[in-house]
């Protein structure tokens, strides 16, 4: 499952001192109220969203759908490679997305790892993408969506990101509700042949497939 929670944008997420949803000034709509004590700690959020996804109570999950990758993108159990680099990662929504708390989750579970994270928020028009990340020039990009229409908004991202003067080379990644059909596969094959590095469809064993890919890319970064 693709998680999220929905805090106001600027507010620093809980338990991260440097955790900020930032976002390029002036550019970007705020959207969404907070509904999460500020109290609550990075890890203790995590855990009480895990236990909600296992427990059912944050609706019915899709069929399991096997990780559609690149044939380079790692994948497999989750490993704890030793002198791992700590990545520069952009967290950021599509354009037509408003939801925020699964960007606040990926954002917790990649400081949780270690990882310095850049959460531009929801909303981001693809040019302000390509902008922050030829910017910022970050080890990683991760899109996430909950909309249903994630597989046209990241088809025009990628464009832009992958056009002459992007970063060459930055691993893209995007997960969640790609779409409101049952089209899973053929939307996350379109994803990879447009330039996606990995695709993760909302099923119970994205995150795991996920964090599997971050190690392994800190791994070979190191």
């Amino acid at each position: 499952m693709w998680f999220t929670i929905m805090l106001t944008p600027g507010r620093a997420a809980p338990g991260n001192s440097g955790g900020k949803v930032s976002r390029p000034k002036g550019r970007l709509p705020a959207r969404a109220a907070s509904n999460v004590p500020v109290s609550c700690r990075g890890s203790c959020l995590v855990q009480a969203i895990r236990q909600r996804a296992s427990s059912g109570s944050m609706g019915n999950e899709s069929p399991p759908t096997r990780l559609l990758a690149r044939p380079s993108a790692p994948s497999g159990p989750v490993q704890e490679p030793t002198g791992r680099k700590q990545l520069n990662v952009v967290v950021s929504g599509t354009e037509s997305d408003a939801h925020t708390w699964n960007l606040v989750f990926l954002q917790l579970l990649l400081e949780e790892s270690g990882h310095h994270v850049h959460n531009l928020g929801p909303c981001v028009p693809a040019t302000v993408l390509a902008e922050e990340c030829s910017r910022l020039r970050p080890d990683l990009l991760v899109l996430g969506t909950v909309n249903g229409h994630g597989t046209e908004d990241a088809l025009t991202a990628i464009k832009h990101l992958r056009a002459p003067g992007a970063p060459a080379g930055m691993p893209v990644v995007i997960g969640g509700k790609l779409s409101t059909s049952d089209r899973g596969r053929q939307d996350a094959e379109r994803l990879l042949s447009a330039g996606f590095d990995a695709v993760y469809p909302d099923n119970p064993g994205a995150i795991r497939e996920f964090t599997s890919f971050v190690c392994a890319l800190a791994a070979g970064s190191s």
